[in-house]
């Protein structure tokens, strides 16, 4: 099981040298993948905790890509919805490209109805709008050929497509990660959906041959490496192929703690 870690792009904790010294800390003692949050208009009565202020992901997913060598960086998750589909393409490509291929895509259809009112969208199409641009993700780096609105155009740069991680609990959501993407990201306690992630490798199973992976979040925060092992483990007895580790801080030296304790139990 590969571990990450979740890093604050909001509130005071998304200050340029907390995420840079982050990275620096979590690559340096090997931990797999670092991961970001996604919120574009966030209204006053629910700043709680952010001020209201969240960088945008895309943006600061190449940020991270030129600080780094190694980790890989990814979504969790990116609101398909949000975004046009051939810019966000593009975006996703370069990264892509630049990074030496280090992208995980965890994507989502989006819940908050503030933000959908602010961009003028329509929420109760955000299902068709996800599966019509996840449909599209697969075209452009598929295909030699693109087509959109009736345009055939060339898609390059062409790297490998990132792996698609889709989020969400509901049983639509598993349908689309089997359909769209590598594996499936659930939220919530482990024992809330330890049920859900064995239907999901079964029935991913099924419909492509080998069980897709499965991306979620937990914690080791106030734990020592036996306990903190132990956890982990009851993560990937569930089937959890990647656990994406997060816990409170305000500044990058709250981190020390987990950081030697998962520098101990990797040896």
């Amino acid at each position: 099981m590969k571990i990450g870690i979740n890093i604050r792009v909001m509130g005071p904790q998304s200050s340029r040298d907390t995420i840079a010294s982050l990275l620096t800390q979590a690559e340096s003692i090997g931990i797999e993948s670092a991961w970001i949050v996604d919120h574009i208009a966030i209204p006053p009565d629910d700043a709680e905790g952010s001020g209201g202020r969240y960088l945008d992901p895309i943006t600061t997913l190449a940020w991270m890509a030129a600080k780094t060598t190694h980790i890989k960086i990814g979504t969790s998750v990116l609101i398909l919805p949000y975004r046009p589909k051939l810019p966000t393409a593009k975006s996703i490509a370069t990264i892509q490209e630049l990074s030496d291929n280090r992208l995980l895509l965890g994507v989502g259809i989006g819940w908050m109805d503030p933000e959908f009112k602010a961009l003028g969208i329509d929420r109760h199409q955000r299902g068709k709008i996800s599966d019509a641009t996840l449909q599209f993700f697969h075209d452009c780096f598929e295909k030699d050929v693109v087509e959109a609105n009736g345009q055939a155009f060339l898609f390059r740069p062409q790297p490998p497509r990132p792996p698609i991680y889709v989020g969400g609990g509901a049983p639509h959501a598993i349908e689309r990660a089997i359909k769209y993407g590598d594996g499936w990201l659930p939220m919530g306690a482990l024992e809330k959906i330890r049920k859900d992630i064995q239907l999901y490798r079964e029935k991913s199973e099924a419909a492509q041959g080998k069980p897709g992976e499965v991306v979620t979040f937990g914690s080791v925060e106030g734990l020592g490496a036996a306990e903190a092992e132990d956890r982990l483990k009851t993560y990937e007895e569930a089937g959890v192929t990647r656990v994406v580790l997060g816990q409170k801080y305000d500044t990058a030296d709250d981190w020390q703690s987990a950081f030697e304790v998962l520098e101990q139990i990797s040896k």
